[in-house]
């Protein structure tokens, strides 16, 4: 059964650390957010070249903090990109509510079978939302320019990304919610909802909708 984890809390190095992180919480460093991150690189040794939002100068802060030498990102994690922002085409959004379920800083409001839009001063182009659009609506525009990794990325926006993903944490916790969505006190004593297939057919049949009207379009 999965069962809601709170955040870690963090001192010492852990928590220099995790203040030169980004703050995006996209989850690319392999880590479930940027405290785990920071965790892992304080106590387990974790390299400090998994984190593609910081970029180059990302990693050599965290040198200066840890020690560790600066070595170039590892590829295998991404690469350092502008700062991005995501946009969802109205006219093709569903209403699954599947992207508002993987945000990690609330940045998405909608409701279920409702047109959803991104409130851009809250999204940190973490790219969570892309994979799980079924309808593929989501896109992502570039808002920094040339400018990557800090040089598009400010300590204010770390900082006030750091409070949205934090007060929604607290707010699952609050629900019961597991960190996959499924409410985990409920599941403690009620089976699965047949509901489930009803929502799959829902999504199939607003595929095959958008699809033809594509096709129209076309």
């Amino acid at each position: 059964m999965p069962e809601f984890t709170s955040k870690p809390v963090l001192t010492g190095l852990a928590f220099s650390i995790d203040a030169a992180l980004p703050q995006t919480q996209c989850t690319r460093c392999g880590y479930p957010d940027c405290a785990r991150y920071a965790q892992a690189i304080a106590h387990d040794g974790a390299p400090i070249n998994q984190c593609p939002p910081g970029g180059a100068e990302g990693i050599a802060r965290l040198a200066a903090i840890t020690g560790q030498a600066a070595t170039a990102l590892n590829p295998k994690f991404g690469i350092e990109g502008p700062l991005t922002l995501a946009r969802i085409d109205e006219n093709w959004c569903i209403g699954c509510t599947l992207c508002i379920k993987a945000c990690p800083t609330d940045a998405i409001l909608g409701a279920n079978k409702l047109m959803h839009t991104v409130i851009p001063q809250h999204c940190t182009g973490c790219e969570l939302c892309i994979p799980v659009c079924p309808v593929d609506c989501i896109e992502l525009e570039v808002v920094s320019g040339e400018h990557t990794g800090w040089e598009a990325w400010s300590p204010e926006q770390a900082a006030h990304a750091k409070e949205r993903y934090h007060a929604r944490q607290q707010r699952l916790q609050a629900q019961g919610i597991a960190e996959d969505g499924i409410n985990a006190n409920a599941q403690a004593t009620a089976p699965v909802p047949e509901v489930v297939p009803d929502k799959k057919a829902a999504i199939a049949a607003a595929l095959a909708k958008a699809r033809g009207l594509r096709g129209n379009k076309d």
